[in-house]
């Protein structure tokens, strides 16, 4: 029924000209400029990030067993590395995904 449907709804699509759009791949060299600057500054947040958590975490272990409490920061600092690990591979992965 529904193949029935999609049939008959490409059948009543027609164009003005009777062509099908093909539109331009390339952005404009102006917003590319400005995308490749904001991606730079979200990059470099996130590596800034991921330092100062791998820091902090490890602040946070040394004052715990200075005290002699145990902790669960081994925990956190696999969290903290997971998301450094996202961090350095979002464009790799997303040139593999849709590149």
């Amino acid at each position: 029924m529904l193949d029935r449907l999609v049939a008959k709804a490409h059948e009543n699509i027609v164009l003005a000209d009777g062509t099908v759009p093909n539109p331009d791949r390339n952005a404009p060299d102006a917003l590319t400029g400005k995308v490749d600057t904001v991606l730079g500054i979200l990059a470099w947040g996130g590596t800034a990030a991921g330092v100062a958590g791998v820091l902090i975490t490890g602040a946070m272990m040394a004052i715990s067993m200075r005290r002699g409490e145990g902790s669960e920061h081994m925990g956190r600092l696999g969290m903290v590395l997971g998301g450094c690990v996202l961090v350095a591979t979002a464009g790799p992965v997303v040139t593999f995904v849709f590149g």
